[in-house]
């Protein structure tokens, strides 16, 4: 049912979505450093300029910041009462996790286009 709200689970089926992602992405670069471990910088490089290995990385990243925000603003409804903290805690975690996120995309653009 979708409760007083209208929105139902939205919340807590997005964090297990994207823990699962992030288990299944996790191994995906557990194997991805396990296999260019001793590797030299040469075959490092480009074994990231890689497509499959630059979306993988991204899809990563991504699906790791909407979780850590998605986290973090449970964190911050159940633990901060006053409504003006909270607010700004909010769109703090919002602006923090998007600029994890669009760094770490800019990194692996970088590294997938030949830096």
């Amino acid at each position: 049912s979708l409760g007083s709200a209208k929105k139902g689970t939205d919340h807590f089926w997005k964090l297990r979505v994207t823990a699962v992602a992030n288990v299944v992405l996790g191994l995906f670069l557990v194997w991805l450093i396990a296999s260019l471990s001793g590797a030299d910088y040469i075959t490092v490089k480009s074994a990231l300029r890689h497509p499959l290995i630059a979306l993988g990385l991204g899809a990563l990243v991504i699906s790791g910041t909407i979780h850590m925000r998605l986290g973090m603003q449970t964190i911050i409804k159940d633990y901060v009462h006053s409504e003006g903290p909270k607010i700004v805690l909010l769109i703090l975690n919002t602006f923090f996790a998007a600029s994890i996120a669009l760094a770490s995309l800019f990194a692996i653009l970088k590294l997938s286009f030949g830096a």
